[in-house]
């Protein structure tokens, strides 16, 4: 979330990596500290305070979030990252045939001509690492998620539980994102008092930071799972994730409400990864439903990609219209 002073715009939509070694593979938290900044320092970003349980290592970042497990890896970057760069770096750390799985993500960005590399280029460079399958849910010209997995024979089923939420927000509502930018009253307690972030799942163990000018990023950590927002509020492109591994029963759409409800964005895109043998588990929402994409892929995964967006109440200018 860092920025130059001069400049007002951060591109907030990110780029994530999920590595998980095979069982009897080394243990991902036992790789330390050090190699783990060394991976994030590679994708042009920095740590800026952990916390740990039992399960887990959280990583806050100057960009985004990292949470290690010992058979799990899930770096988030935002900004002007170069997360291949990282992926390359932990293929020098992690021996490549203990690799189970590996997924590369990318939203679309606001100015992409702005990024040191698209999607397309990030594929061509993992390709040159591994075997893989690319794909894109949701329209080239709207609001898209591209994703890149491994390929690899023989894998096991992956756990019942095993899921993801994501809820990316595009033009979040001003007297939300207000409470992230600088002003005399802002801090994390007032964030904290006005907010809800701190509790959207309960008995979470909390680590947030407040950037300069203007910007916001969680992580929280309960037993094995995980909760992270990350905040851009300036008025060009403004933007706020959402992402989890809680282990979703009746509680699935409740929590994106709650999300919503937090920061009442004009549109959102909806990522739920998980095991393509589970019953359906549609998303519900208070927004209407303009796209969504269902698709299983090769290593035993569903996604469900879901673009929602609130109807306008009057007439709209040419910049609400593409939110």
């Amino acid at each position: 979330m860092a920025q130059n002073a001069t400049i007002r715009f951060f591109e907030g939509p990110e780029k994530k990596v999920e590595l998980v070694v095979a069982q009897g593979g080394p243990s991902l938290r036992d790789l330390g500290e050090q190699n783990w900044r060394r991976v994030v320092e590679r994708a042009r970003a920095f740590v800026l305070s952990t916390i740990s349980n039992t399960f887990c290592d959280a990583y806050l970042l100057s960009e985004s979030s990292l949470f290690v497990y010992d058979e799990r890896a899930i770096l988030i970057t935002c900004g002007r990252t170069t997360l291949v760069d990282a992926v390359e770096e932990l293929l020098r750390i992690v021996p490549p045939d203990t690799i189970h799985l590996l997924i590369y993500e990318r939203k679309n960005e606001h100015f992409p001509e702005y990024q040191p590399s698209n999607f397309y280029e990030d594929v061509r460079r993992l390709k040159e690492l591994m075997p893989g399958r690319a794909y894109r849910f949701g329209d080239e010209d709207d609001h898209h998620i591209h994703l890149f997995h491994l390929e690899k024979d023989g894998l096991p089923a992956p756990p019942a539980d095993d899921m993801t939420l994501e809820i990316l927000m595009h033009g979040i509502h001003a007297d939300s994102g207000s409470l992230f930018c600088s002003g005399p009253n802002r801090s994390l307690e007032a964030i904290h008092e006005s907010t809800r972030v701190r509790s959207i799942l309960p008995g979470f163990e909390i680590d947030d930071h407040l950037f300069e000018p203007e910007g916001y990023s969680l992580n929280a950590i309960r037993g094995p799972e995980y909760y992270t927002i990350h905040v851009t509020p300036q008025e060009i492109g403004s933007y706020v994730s959402f992402e989890t591994n809680h282990r979703f029963g009746g509680d699935l759409d409740d929590t994106v409400r709650a999300v919503l409800e937090i920061f009442r964005p004009k549109s959102c895109d909806i990522l739920f990864f998980r095991p393509a043998a589970a019953p359906p588990q549609p998303i519900r929402c208070d927004y209407q439903l303009r796209t969504e994409v269902v698709q299983p892929l090769d290593c035993g995964y569903e996604v469900r990609f879901s673009h929602f967006f609130k109807p306008p109440r009057g007439p709209q200018s040419a910049e609400e219209l593409a939110l």
